[in-house]
């Protein structure tokens, strides 16, 4: 690994604390700000957001309502680089509720997000979030007669 990536990786890894600070400070200004303008935002329910006014209004009114004081935890796994300027990484994610006081394992997330270079620093083009579970009985059915 060069310098010029080594310094991309740790700046990567600085954007995803601060997506986590933002978030726990309820900050949709700040979390918007690890987007691009026009960033593609699905959520682990399917729900397509576009843009960084959508990701920021509707973070705003999670914070305003069912995840008030919620604080989220999480850890990057893997990022790979497709250019100089392209990266996708994967992080791991977890939403832990203010009453909470350790999220529950059942609601581990896994996020691919696609980060850019723009200006001299990393922001995050499309993001895809999905919710880790066990296989169901569909998948184990069919993972038993695939052998």
């Amino acid at each position: 690994m060069d310098m010029q990536e080594a310094q991309d990786r740790k700046e990567i890894e600085s954007l995803f604390r601060k997506l986590k600070t933002a978030w726990d400070q309820g900050d949709e200004a700040a979390y918007g700000s690890c987007f691009t303008e026009d960033a593609d935002y699905v959520t682990f329910q399917g729900e397509h957001l576009q843009g960084r006014k959508a990701i920021s209004d509707s973070h705003k009114a999670l914070w305003n309502s069912v995840l008030k004081g919620s604080t989220l935890e999480g850890e990057i796994k893997q990022i790979r680089f497709l250019s100089p300027e392209t990266a996708v990484f994967h992080g791991l994610g977890v939403v832990k509720l203010r009453w909470q006081k350790q999220a529950p394992v059942k609601r581990d997330s896994i996020n691919t997000n696609v980060v850019v270079k723009r200006n001299g620093h990393w922001v995050i083009a499309a993001f895809q979030n999905s919710r880790i579970s066990p296989p169901g009985l569909m998948q184990k059915i069919f993972m038993k007669f695939s052998k």
